[in-house]
């Protein structure tokens, strides 16, 4: 049986992403101690900048095996490589180029001017391959399973780019091809709802007076189709990391304050 959401709060949001990049840190040394090569998932966003720049300036940063250890999003935007708008660019600025990471362990999405040209549905399949390619046989799927997935959750509750009332909420492959997205740019690759469920933790991290909304139907019973946000959960455990503004409309039996 899937556990309930654990919720924490923290007073801002740099406290929450230094929060969160420590628990990230601490979560991957523990995997590799015990011989493994560990997976994350990373998502995008002004919350998930701030989180590996806190883990590139971390201390425990030099604790990690960089070139040990698989990365993955959970969607990309399909932009030209280069594009400030991809979440792979950002994450590489803000984190991956600056630590010694596998280059065949980077798992990214294909490029609108990748191998793929402007074929986003080729791209999805690619990823989906990527993914079925990394499964090993205890996974006992076509999609590895991850040890933290991190999502970020928009104001109307999307998560990675399944939207409220978007057709890719019903999809039931690894990956899907997202076209006409409310928000730009309106062509992207998502993971899916059952793949986003194939990690060990799912992370939610949200900031912000605007995602309160959001945040509270999520964690108030409301289904994933209406807000996707209350979707994807762990296999072991589902966190939901909030600030101050995010968590302001939870009731009070839902919100822990962060120890000091």
């Amino acid at each position: 049986m899937t556990r309930p959401p654990e919720v924490v709060v923290h007073h801002d949001d740099e406290v929450l992403a230094a929060a969160v990049a420590a628990r990230l840190l601490t979560r991957l040394v523990d995997a590799q101690s015990t011989g493994r090569v560990p997976s994350v998932v990373l998502t995008g966003g002004g919350i998930a900048r701030k989180v590996h720049s806190a883990v590139r300036s971390s201390p425990a940063c030099s604790a990690v095996d960089w070139a040990r250890l698989d990365v993955w999003w959970g969607d990309e935007r399909f932009v030209p490589v280069h594009d400030e708008e991809r979440n792979e660019a950002q994450a590489r600025e803000d984190l991956l180029d600056h630590v010694s990471v596998t280059p065949s362990r980077v798992h990214a999405v294909a490029a609108s001017d990748g191998p793929f040209g402007d074929d986003v549905d080729a791209a999805a399949a690619d990823y989906a391959e990527q993914l079925a390619a990394a499964a090993a046989p205890e996974d006992h799927g076509d999609v590895p399973v991850f040890d933290v997935l991190m999502l970020g959750v928009g104001p109307d509750g999307h998560v990675a780019s399944l939207f409220p009332e978007h057709p890719a909420r019903y999809d039931e492959r690894a990956v899907v091809a997202v076209r006409d997205s409310p928000k730009p740019p309106p062509t992207r690759v998502s993971l899916t709802f059952p793949t986003l469920s194939r990690a060990r933790e799912v992370w939610f991290l949200v900031n912000g007076e605007a995602k309160a909304p959001a945040a509270r139907m999520a964690l108030g019973g409301a289904g994933p189709l209406q807000v996707p946000a209350a979707g994807p959960r762990g296999l072991d455990r589902t966190l939901w990391m909030l600030d101050d503004a995010a968590a302001s409309q939870l009731p009070p039996e839902l919100r822990r304050p962060a120890s000091p």
